[in-house]
């Protein structure tokens, strides 16, 4: 009798290492599974690996008030990519003194302050809209030189993607949403 039980035990002692075995390796299996699966359907939908696709609209340029050259201009930059990429550089040559990224910061009461910033990132998929609230365009303007409706150019720099040159239309503070 306790031979069969002996040999009863081990049979049993062996259905549960391989029982164990087999869990052990069908966990990674399916994970491995879904995994490949999420990855061709990545692939499938055309994302991946794509390049960074910038587009810029929507330029404007608030007209400088009186007595003061620095002025504020506006884009809304679109990365219609599968890449991340990043705005480095702008560049006018109708501001030839000078155009720098900026973030605005509100202070205390209705104090308001700017930070120089290197660069601007625009993901994938994603727009980032240059406004007076957040990142915009600090230009040093001629002085008395634009008026409404005016054209000024600009060359904004990416990464990844280049340049891209447009126009921003001059307008008065105050008569543009954001």
């Amino acid at each position: 009798m306790n031979r069969r039980l002996v040999r009863l035990a081990a049979r049993l002692g062996d259905r549960r290492r391989l029982t164990d075995t087999l869990l052990a390796v069908l966990v990674p299996v399916a994970a491995s599974s879904l995994a490949l699966a999420c990855l061709t359907t990545w692939v499938g939908t055309g994302s991946a690996g794509s390049p960074a696709r910038i587009r810029v609209t929507e330029g404007r340029v608030l007209l400088p008030v009186t007595g003061s050259s620095e002025t504020a201009a506006f884009f809304r930059i679109t990365n219609e990519g599968g890449s991340a990429d990043r705005l480095v550089r702008v560049t006018s040559p109708d501001a030839p003194r000078g155009v720098s990224l900026a973030r605005h910061h509100m202070g205390s009461g209705a104090t308001a302050y700017r930070t120089s910033i290197e660069s601007v990132e625009i993901q994938a998929g994603k727009s980032v809209a240059l406004s007076p609230y957040g990142v915009d365009l600090t230009v040093t303007a001629p002085t008395g030189e634009w008026r409404p409706g005016d054209l000024v150019s600009f060359t904004l720099t990416f990464s990844r993607s280049g340049q891209v040159k447009l126009p921003a239309v001059v307008v008065r503070p105050g008569t543009v949403a954001f």
